[in-house]
Formats: structure tokens, sequence, C-alpha cells
């Protein structure tokens, strides 16, 4: 498609790929802000193709689609920031590097996973299957390399998971999401709930920092701490723009904030015990709020970390793929450098790596998938530094469910990565 920029009395014409689109059908107010906006971009508009992609959507700059969808996120071209390295749309790491950057990363997903969806199940500009819309408008819209959730209008726009309980939450768990944001888009909020979906506290996620809300001991006394991200990282020209994956552990009243890499911040005590959380913040066409790869987890950490391991197995969902491939997501290192320590901590034990799928798809393509998934977290644990003689890599596709196959939770504890010792 094509979309006309004034710069300085001349036109220019800039011809962006059909994935470029961002919304669909926008109309002549946000093409009139494009053009006002662009005479402060015009170096990265014409550099390359792809600054000139970057630029038209951080910058309001869309043309209307022609998928007769009406007002929806169109496909576009995005990259993903792995740490300091950018990825191409496909969201696969380029290399160890992306690695490198989340060596300290200490996060670690709950063990049992209450919620897990990441949308590629529902049909494009529909709304998603296993969620509630409570306020504004929102869509599924896909993304570059993602498929992800758009809200698109509200004050506040707010989407809740569809659950079985209204309380889900216990004592510890955690969260898990990667989060998309434009120039013009304000900040994404969790909002910690209680069983009437009140909200009793709240995260915020900026371009800059994150803010835990929340009332002091008194029951009376609002509280707000902030933790920065580093300076390479916020504002938007390093923050918008780009996937960032957002994850917290909640324990017990402490609260852990992590942005990509990054642990943001630690709150020793917010004096909350939600019972279910919702997503969402201010939202409109021009800023939307954009999320994909929702999961909710009981429990994180590993217990036994430190100590002398004496179970036959650890089971873990932290080890993440990129969808029906073998790529290891970044933000798996946290439970790799937990698996690595109980390794290094207990020198005498050998571990079979083991991959298992869930029930979708036929049975030769999960066995093999899951090959290639445990080859791959071997591999990656030698290059941690692990002998390569205490590990072997064994794939069991779906012949090994630990839980129901029919349910939507179940599938989601059935995809791991088990370390069973030998």
């Amino acid at each position: 498609m094509k979309k006309i920029f004034f710069l300085s009395g001349m036109i220019m014409l800039i011809t962006v790929s059909a994935e470029s689109q961002f919304l669909k059908k926008l109309g002549d107010k946000v093409k009139n802000k494009a053009n006002q906006r662009v005479d402060q971009k015009t170096d990265q508009a014409i550099d390359k193709s792809m600054d000139a992609v970057e630029d038209s959507i951080k910058n309001g700059g869309k043309t209307p689609a022609n998928n007769n969808q009406g007002n929806t996120p169109a496909n576009i071209t995005s990259t993903t920031t792995v740490g300091n390295n950018t990825t191409a749309a496909t969201g696969e790491p380029t290399s160890s590097a992306s690695f490198k950057a989340y060596q300290n990363y200490d996060f670690i997903p709950g063990e049992k996973i209450l919620f897990e969806d990441n949308f590629l199940t529902d049909a494009d500009g529909e709304f998603p299957t296993h969620w509630e819309l409570q306020k504004g408008q929102a869509v599924i819209n896909k993304m570059g390399d993602k498929t992800a959730l758009v809200m698109t209008d509200g004050n506040y726009a707010w989407v809740t998971p569809l659950m079985k309980q209204k309380k889900y939450l216990a004592d510890q768990w955690t969260l898990e999401f990667d989060s998309w944001k434009k120039n013009e888009s304000y900040q994404t909020i969790l909002f910690l709930q209680d069983q009437q979906l009140h909200d009793i506290g709240k995260v915020v996620i900026s371009d800059n920092n994150v803010v835990v809300d929340f009332v002091s001991a008194d029951g009376e006394t609002p509280k707000s701490l902030e933790g920065d991200y580093p300076q390479g990282m916020k504002g938007d020209a390093n923050y918008s723009g780009k996937w960032h994956h957002v994850a917290i552990a909640y324990k017990n009243k402490q609260v852990k904030v992590y942005v990509d890499q990054v642990r943001v911040m630690v709150v020793p005590n917010c004096n909350l015990t939600p019972d279910c959380i919702a997503l969402g913040g201010i939202a409109s066409q021009d800023g939307p709020l954009v999320f994909a790869n929702m999961r909710i987890a009981e429990g994180g950490g590993m217990n036994m970390l430190g100590k002398k391991f004496t179970d036959t197995k650890i089971v873990t969902h932290g080890i993440n793929f990129d969808v029906n491939k073998a790529v290891i997501k970044p933000e798996s290192m946290g439970t790799l450098n937990g698996i690595v320590q109980i390794l290094n901590d207990n020198p005498e034990i050998k571990f079979e790596v083991g991959g298992h799928t869930d029930s979708d798809g036929d049975d030769a393509s999960n066995m093999k998938l899951s090959q290639s998934r445990a080859d791959a977290v071997r591999n990656q644990l030698i290059t941690m530094g692990i002998d390569a003689t205490r590990l072997t890599a064994k794939g069991y596709g779906k012949t090994k469910p630990i839980a129901d196959n029919t349910t939507f939770e179940g599938k989601a504890n059935n995809r791991r990565v088990e370390f069973v010792k030998q």
C-alpha cells in the first residue's frame, strides 16, 4: 500500500509492506496526524525500509486496510528486542548473544499452570474465546511473529481470563505476558483484584518504569513504589515499537517485577492478597494496548536450589519455545540457571532431559518436535558449562501426559521439559 507524506512542500511516496499496517481503516483523522508527525522523523523514514516501518508504527502513520474488518489492527512487521539484541520478525533469537543478555535472569515460573493463552486458536479480528471483556473494545490480531489481543477503546479497557473459580490465585503465583507499546499508548496495567473484581492494587508497566500501587498496612494510606529501567531501555526511542516480556512473581505479599532480562523492582510487602487479575488501561485506536502469550501459574521458584537433590525428577514449565519449533526463548534462562545450579551443587547426578507435548497434532510430528526440543535444552546446558556426559535427551511426544488433554490448562501442563535422575 502507499502513503503520502508532505515534507517541506514536497510530496514523497513511501511504499510500505501490507504487513506494516497497524490499524485498519483509521480514517482521515489518523492520516492527518501521521502527516503532521512525519516531519520530525524524516531521516528515519527514508533511511531504509525497516526504519520506515518502525517509524510509521511509532508515530501513528497508518493507512486504511482492505480486509473489511473495520477498525481492527492489521498485521505489521515488528522487531523483537531481546536484551541488547534485535531479532527478525520471526522472533527467533539470533544466537547465544540473546541468552547472554539473560544470563543473570532469576525468574522461575510456577510449577502448575492455571491459565495459558497464545491466541493461536482464535480468529483474527474476533474477541478471544478464553477471555471476558469487562470494558472497552478488543480484538485478536496478528502482529509480526505474534498473535495478540489488542485493546482499541476504553477508559479503562480491561479483560479478564475465563476461569472456573473466581479466586484462583494462591499465596504464591507467577504471571507472564508479552507487551507491545506505541508512542501514543498509555501504560499497560495489571489490576490485582478481589473476587468481586474490585481493584486492591495495580502493577503499572510504562516505557520508563514500573509502579506498584497498593494501600499501606493501616488500610487507608495509598502507597506507590517505583522501579526505573536501565538508561538504555527507557523512553519511547528505546522501549516503544518493540515486544517486551513482562514477568511478575508474588509470594506472601512480596512482589517482584521483571521486564525483559531486568528485575526492575522488589516490593517486600505490598499488603494485599489478590484473588484474581485483569489486564488493561486507557486504550484508543491511536494508542492501543497490546499483549500476547499470557500465562498464570501457581507456585514459583525451585525450593531445592542450594540443597542436596534427592527427588527422582524435576518437572519444569519454564523452558519455553517458539511455536512448533525447537528454538528456546531467552526468558527460559531463569529455569535453565536453576537447573545448572542443581547440577553444579550435585556433581554426581546425571539427568535425562525429556521433552513432552500435548495431544494436538499427529503422533509422529509430536515425537519429532519433543526430541528436537530435548536436544536443544541439552545443548544449551552444555554451553552453560555442564559436562555432556551427564546429560541425555529423549522426546516422548504426547505419550506421558500429567494432566487431562481435553482441557485448556491440562494441555498447557502437558507441554513441559522434565529432568529425570539417572
